[in-house]
């Protein structure tokens, strides 16, 4: 049995500003990864660089430009490993509805509960990001 992370979050914006915002790299270093490479095209590689000792690599795996993006993780620690992570877009009243998911989670584990708070508090980052331009210090992230 797997597990997953699965959150909900609205956004007021464009589908096309938060398809950006996740996963375009200039977006990304201002509120997920210290540094990254890539681009939303699939079969492409993505380098999520955290730390010398994070320095994680992932393949897209699906990617619709718009309304969805997934990565699976290639090359970080362990528990990540086998986890595909990524966003389903809708277009609501007021902007859009981002659900991510995360999943693929061998155990429940301290790793996969802290994922689960760090997405959570991450994704409120990323809707700060995108709805009053905030830019969160990557030493401050959690």
């Amino acid at each position: 049995m797997s597990h997953s992370i699965l959150l909900d979050l609205y956004i007021n914006a464009t589908k096309s500003k938060v398809f950006d915002a996740f996963t375009l790299p200039e977006h990304l270093d201002n509120w997920w990864a210290l540094k990254s490479s890539g681009e939303p095209i699939l079969g492409a590689e993505y380098n999520l660089n955290f730390t010398d000792k994070y320095n994680w690599y992932a393949e897209v795996l699906k990617v619709k430009q718009n309304e969805s993006f997934f990565l699976k993780m290639i090359t970080s620690s362990e528990e990540w490993q086998p986890t595909t992570f990524g966003i389903e877009l809708e277009d609501t009243d007021t902007g859009t509805l981002l659900k991510f998911s995360h999943k693929d989670w061998q155990h429940n584990t301290h790793e996969f509960r802290n994922s689960s708070f760090c997405w959570a508090m991450l994704l409120n980052g990323l809707k700060n990001y995108i709805e009053k331009g905030i830019v969160i210090p990557f030493n401050e992230r959690n």
